[in-house]
């Protein structure tokens, strides 16, 4: 299994691949799992394996289209309890988590 760095050498390297978004600062970049953990937590479970929502845990998300994802959390799934994030969270920071997500770095944490 890949350590820490690992997971996250390779999350920069698929970012950095992703020229069309400004990547969050490196500051932001914690706020924003910060924010995965407690806010997505909160309905996705704390160990993002799922509770009122499905678990966000790469292989749950294995084969899910990226820019779906983005527009699901940039606007929310009407009907259910995801709110839309695009009040709170940029394109490129949703783009981000996402990125974050499908690495597997949130789920080394």
């Amino acid at each position: 299994m890949p350590s820490s760095m690992a997971r996250a050498l390779a999350l920069a390297l698929l970012l950095s691949a992703s020229p069309a978004l400004a990547q969050p600062s490196a500051e932001r970049q914690r706020e924003l799992i910060d924010f995965v953990r407690q806010d997505c937590g909160a309905c996705h479970g704390l160990t993002l394996k799922g509770g009122l929502g499905s678990p966000l845990l790469p292989q749950a998300l294995a084969g899910r289209d990226k820019e779906g994802l983005i527009e699901l959390i940039l606007n929310g799934k009407p009907g259910t309890p995801m709110p839309p994030w695009k009040g709170l969270l940029s394109r490129a920071e949703i783009a981000w988590i996402v990125e974050y997500l499908m690495s597997g770095a949130a789920d080394a944490r």
